[in-house]
């Protein structure tokens, strides 16, 4: 779910952008009489690269997206919280090591409101 709407608000933000950066008003300051072009305009992925490592680009468009691995002891406790493992449970190594178990958390802040994401 979370995941989700996580995709959900990136996909507006940058709707909202695109709309932003391809108004008349952006159009005639960026544009050149010659054809060339001022500005790089974003594609998705790097709108949220951007979003994540330029603080006065994400105050701008609204977005902050802060991305960081988890710790040893946060991927074991997100696999005891999302599974069946328990501490008891000798496979709690084996399934913290699995693909599906998730090694960083990527946090979205918008309109004062956080989502967070595992992958």
């Amino acid at each position: 779910m979370n995941k989700e709407r996580y995709y959900q608000i990136i996909d507006v933000f940058y709707k909202n952008y695109l709309k932003n950066c391809l108004s008349r008003k952006w159009m005639k300051k960026n544009f050149f009489f010659d054809g060339s072009f001022n500005h790089h305009l974003y594609l998705r992925e790097e709108f949220i690269n951007k979003c994540k490592t330029d603080q006065e680009f994400s105050e701008k468009w609204g977005l902050k997206i802060e991305e960081r691995e988890l710790s040893w002891e946060e991927r074991v406790q997100w696999v005891m919280k999302n599974t069946d493992v328990e501490w008891e449970n000798l496979y709690i190594v084996e399934e913290v090591n699995k693909e599906s178990s998730p090694t960083k958390q990527i946090t979205l802040t918008y309109q004062n409101e956080k989502i967070e994401v595992y992958e």
